[in-house]
């Protein structure tokens, strides 16, 4: 098991979402399993997930591939309960200053990001930052309903520096953080909880940044 979460940097300049599997192709980015079943007595049903990231500075690449066996996207907007749908989520704490940042986003693209130092009054990222964030998805970016019947989407997110928007970051270069990358889906069928890093805790709970891991951008 991975011990640490390494994103290569890439030469490739102001990459739009529906670039980015090209990109990482091109760079021989392979994807890595997220592969901790979560609380899995509880929740036996196990999706597939795997990711792979990459970045050039200023943008951090994200591509997401996940096979389950039904897909949904009903949040109608950004900042909605995106984690109640088929969700991949990055977590990550960019300054080791006791908080951290949760960016989710379903699989038609709607997201949210929540900024704290824990569960409890997190602050959502205002619009305007959010649409900073491009955003790709197999299944087109129109919210749906269930749609049953074992499927393989992908998600691409190409999310800027400035994303991260409490903290002044000059860029993604070098940083030594913490974080951890997460599948869920609340309110699928069969709910489930994916996790890069491993996390003991009786109960779910994403918001744990004690159970983080080592990421290290190149």
């Amino acid at each position: 098991m991975a011990n640490t979460l390494e994103i290569k940097k890439l030469s490739a300049t102001s990459v739009s979402a529906a670039d980015i599997c090209r990109v990482l192709d091109e760079a021989n980015i392979g994807f890595v399993a997220v592969g901790n079943h979560c609380w899995a007595e509880a929740f036996p049903y196990r999706p597939t997930m795997e990711v792979r990231m990459a970045h050039n500075g200023k943008q951090l690449l994200i591509n997401y591939r996940v096979t389950e066996e039904c897909v949904r996207a009903v949040a109608p907007h950004d900042d909605g309960n995106v984690w109640e749908d088929s969700c991949c989520e990055l977590f990550l704490s960019p300054v080791a200053d006791g908080t951290y940042y949760n960016l989710e986003c379903n699989a038609a693209g709607t997201l949210l990001i929540g900024f704290g130092a824990k569960r409890e009054g997190r602050e959502r990222a205002p619009q305007a930052v959010l649409d900073k964030i491009d955003r790709w998805s197999s299944m087109g970016r129109t919210p749906f309903d269930d749609i049953a019947g074992e499927r393989t989407w992908q998600l691409c997110l190409a999310v800027p520096v400035e994303a991260y928007y409490k903290h002044s970051l000059p860029s993604f270069d070098g940083l030594k953080v913490k974080g951890n990358v997460y599948k869920c889906g609340d309110k699928l069928p069969h709910p489930h909880f994916l996790s890069f890093f491993p996390i003991d805790l009786p109960k779910p709970d994403f918001h744990r940044p004690d159970f983080f891991g080592s990421v290290e951008f190149e």
